[in-house]
């Protein structure tokens, strides 16, 4: 039925002369198109059952996200534990994306996002037998703050915003992504700027403290005052000091190592995809 409808499109098009052609062309395909509902079966998700429990780490740049993970190796025969990808980002086929973002982001935020969101559904997605995955951070955070962040601040403008959130709202509608618990990793923006400062990555040496004030903001906005909408998050006190932040880090062990414990506790309840988009 579909071609016979193409078929006399293509004649009526070919028969008729001047602008009447367009009219009819565009008025008889989405006819065509109209006619052509197909009783849609609902297509599963890419990934949708492939993945284990899933724990998100999550929280400012110099939060301690890389120390979390280092106290969970201890557990690698039950967790498969996967670092935000920033080797990637350092290296596309020889470009620093991340040092060009930083050094000028007005040029380089929008093509360091895109690829920020396939490395890590690249890690969303990566396959593992075992049977919980430690992820540092995740595409939420990227949308919800970074992308966020860059966009209150014009350093991207609203096309460029757009074009990501429909990036955003295709792959939550066609990608599984799995996340079945959150970790925040709560501090101070002056605390993280002192440890940025002490670590010192070449490419956050012009990272001023307003941009971790704004960072830490939106994470506020997302992972607190929206926690009614996020019931699956765990907050820790990751302003203490090395010494300390090992045993804090060791009283949710359980929440972590056994997903079981963690549904019994009903820590999870809401995947962070399902949150209205904020304002």
């Amino acid at each position: 039925m579909l071609k016979s409808k193409v078929f006399n499109v293509l004649v009526g098009f070919r028969n008729n002369s001047g602008i009447g052609k367009f009219h009819l062309l565009g008025r008889i395909i989405s006819s065509a198109m109209a006619g052509n509902n197909c009783s849609a079966s609902k297509v599963p998700k890419y990934a949708a059952g492939t993945q284990p429990f899933t724990v998100l780490i999550e929280g400012n740049i110099g939060s301690g996200k890389t120390t979390f993970l280092n106290h969970f190796q201890k557990f690698q025969e039950k967790i498969c534990l996967i670092t935000e990808p920033v080797e990637k980002w350092r290296n596309v086929r020889g470009v620093n994306l991340l040092e060009l973002m930083y050094k000028e982001p007005e040029r380089w935020a929008m093509p360091f996002q895109s690829y920020v969101t396939l490395t890590m559904l690249q890690s969303h997605t990566q396959q593992t037998q075992k049977p919980v995955k430690l992820m540092e951070r995740s595409i939420y955070s990227s949308r919800y703050c970074f992308v966020e962040n860059m966009f209150r601040n014009d350093i991207i403008d609203a096309g460029m915003y757009h074009v990501l959130q429909e990036w955003y709202e295709f792959i939550d509608n066609a990608i599984h992504v799995q996340a079945d618990l959150i970790v925040y990793l709560r501090t101070s923006p002056e605390v993280v700027y002192e440890r940025m400062r002490k670590r010192a990555r070449s490419e956050e040496s012009c990272v001023p403290l307003k941009y971790l004030e704004e960072l830490h903001k939106l994470h506020e906005e997302w992972l607190i005052k929206n926690r009614g909408l996020n019931t699956n998050v765990i907050v820790l006190n990751a302003n203490l000091d090395l010494d300390h932040i090992g045993s804090e880090y060791k009283r949710y062990e359980n929440h972590i190592i056994n997903p079981a414990y963690t549904r019994q506790q009903q820590a999870v309840l809401v995947s962070p995809s399902k949150r209205p988009h904020m304002e």
